[in-house]
């Protein structure tokens, strides 16, 4: 990420922000250019403070940095310094009135600073910071992702990996100090979810450090004197702490922690769930509301789904469907070799497709890698997005734990969501805009990227990219059932065993993915809602379009509108959609 400001004379002569909207002669008021700068000048703030707050997430994002030294002081004093300097862009942004920026990129700026600011100041009612034993995005979880990217192939980026990873036995104790803390004020980690995180670790911790994850910048830099330096670091002073920190969870945390997986059951449950819904979202919608939208769309793709059974796979109802689509053996793999190369095959049959639907296509490449085994069994197929300077590609991280188990089907449809034309074709686009500030590349929400992965996978099928009909059935399955699961847990009292069920169902998962998927809502609440909440904007924004285009409609057109921003807020693509619209009938 760049840490220098962006100049506002850059941002003044960015392009527009919508197809078909030309530049005009006529000069922006003063008052307009002051508020541009003004905003400018903020968001620069705001990248400048978190690349320095948080260093590691700005390396994840992808964007440049100069040095990549640094790693997050997790103390609860830093927390408390990064909230007032919230609080005070809270203050300035308040002044300012999007509506005099509209059509401007400052006005994009605006929207992603403004929701990244008020959105983490909702958050605090969740006290997040208390309870961060998880096994999905957790310390063993972000150290392996930052241990595989972590910059080395020099002197310079070998003294600043050797200064990076040497902060985190600080990073460790904190958080133990931290956990302390959430115990005695009421905040805690479901128990299944400690208990998933202890063996994570203990896992590792049966291996030599040379065999661990962490140990990847050493397995790629050419330095004798370095590997022996970052062995030193990783065996007399990271796994000492790691091993006092898996103790602890062990003897002190695990009988302590929460029986109960809804976040209801830590204090001020039912207001962290909603701020939660609402920093994947970006919606403030009652829970019970999404319930009842995912519950409609939950059986209109499952009356589809039957269509498809009954016309093309011999199956007339939902359990002789769900008999085809786990017992043909044409429908499962026989190795994790065959399931990796599969999705490998997928993702390149994907992106020999773009052309036809997208004006532009990432310059960026994506890779399909598996999770080092001790994460593989509680993780989740994922995408990491490239380095804004090409040093290095995306990257779609796949699980092979349940290799026997998962279909070709669920393969192919995972691969379009998270490769093309899913995350990597709109996560890197995003990153490739050269005239977005960095802002729209640092922060986003899972209401737009996840809502945009889950189109895909319906596009795909207009594609043509499915190669059987299992994996047309099977796509309309698991859909909106999120959106029931989620506020189902946390806000409607549905045990661990009744969401085991429903979602056994859909017959997308095998039975260990649906126990992993039932801990992972408990550890994540409300973020499973965000994959069809964002898909239907998407879905009914090109439906407004078709319908008021006509014969003008042009679906690479569309796709351009809808991502040239980067992952906005679901209010500002359909402000911005419905501007466009309005411009295009002029």
């Amino acid at each position: 990420m760049r840490t220098r400001n962006t100049s506002v004379v850059t941002m003044a002569i960015a392009t527009t922000l919508w197809a078909g909207v030309a530049n005009t002669a006529e000069q922006p008021t003063p008052p307009t250019n002051a508020i541009a700068a003004r905003v400018t000048a903020l968001a620069d703030s705001y990248v400048a403070e978190y690349a320095k707050t948080f260093p590691e997430a700005a390396t994840f994002s992808g964007m440049t940095l100069e040095h990549h030294d640094g790693l997050t002081d997790n103390s609860l004093a830093a927390l408390k310094r990064w909230e007032a300097q919230e609080d005070s862009w809270a203050k300035e942004l308040a002044k300012i009135d999007s509506a005099q920026l509209f059509g401007k990129p400052e006005w994009v700026a605006l929207g992603f600073l403004r929701e990244a600011v008020e959105a983490s100041r909702q958050l605090r009612v969740c006290r997040y910071e208390l309870w961060p034993v998880n096994q999905m995005a957790g310390w063993p979880y972000t150290t392996t992702q930052l241990a595989a990217i972590q910059p080395v192939g020099s002197e310079q980026a070998r003294k600043e990996a050797l200064a990076r990873w040497g902060k985190l036995p600080r990073y460790l104790n904190n958080e133990l100090d931290n956990l302390r803390e959430g115990l005695r004020t009421g905040y805690s980690t479901p128990k299944a979810n400690v208990q998933l995180v202890i063996e994570q670790i203990d896992q590792m911790l049966a291996k030599p450090v040379e065999q661990w994850p962490m140990f990847d910048p050493a397995t790629r830099d050419e330095s004798p004197e370095f590997k022996k330096a970052w062995a030193e670091l990783l065996s007399k002073q990271i796994k000492p702490v790691v091993e006092r920190y898996n103790q602890f969870l062990k003897t002190e945390y695990l009988a302590k922690a929460r029986e109960a997986i809804a976040v209801t059951a830590n204090k001020n449950g039912e207001q962290c769930y909603q701020a939660s819904f609402r920093n994947y979202t970006t919606l403030d919608r009652p829970a019970k509301e999404t319930f009842e939208l995912g519950r409609r769309e939950v059986e209109r793709n499952l009356a589809t789904a039957l269509e498809i059974g009954k016309k093309d796979l011999q199956a007339n109802d939902l359990p002789t469907l769900l008999q085809r689509l786990k017992q043909d053996p044409t429908n499962h793999f026989t190795s994790r070799d065959e399931l990796l190369k599969y999705a490998q095959s997928a993702v390149s049959r994907a992106k020999g497709h773009m052309s036809k639907w997208f004006a532009r296509v990432p310059k960026a490449e994506v890779v399909v890698e598996p999770y080092p085994d001790f994460l593989e069994k509680g993780a989740s197929d994922s995408y990491w997005p490239a380095a804004e300077d090409g040093s290095r590609s995306a990257m779609y991280r796949i699980t092979l734990y349940s290799y026997a188990e998962t279909t070709r089907a669920n393969a192919e449809i995972t691969a379009f969501h998270e490769a093309y034309p899913g995350h990597h074709l709109q996560i890197a686009l995003a990153v490739e805009r050269p005239a977005a500030h960095p802002i729209t590349r640092l922060v986003g929400n899972s209401g737009f990227v996840e809502g945009w992965a889950r189109y895909a996978e319906g596009l795909a099928e207009e594609m043509g990219l499915y190669t059987s009909k299992y994996a047309l059935a099977n796509r309309r399955l698991w859909p909106a059932r999120g959106m029931m699961i989620d506020p189902g847990i946390h806000r409607l009292g549905w045990t661990r065993e009744q969401t085991m069920k429903f979602a056994t169902e859909s017959g997308r998962f095998d039975a260990e993915t649906v126990k992993s998927l039932v801990d992972r809502v408990a550890i994540l609440p409300g973020q499973l809602t965000a994959y069809d909440t964002g898909a239907l904007e998407f879905f009914a924004l090109r439906k407004q379009a078709q319908e008021t285009l006509g014969s003008r409609f042009d679906i690479r057109e569309l796709h351009t509108v809808l991502l040239e921003n980067g992952s906005v807020t679901l209010p500002m693509l359909r402000e911005h959609v419905t501007h466009w619209l309005k411009s295009k009938s002029q």
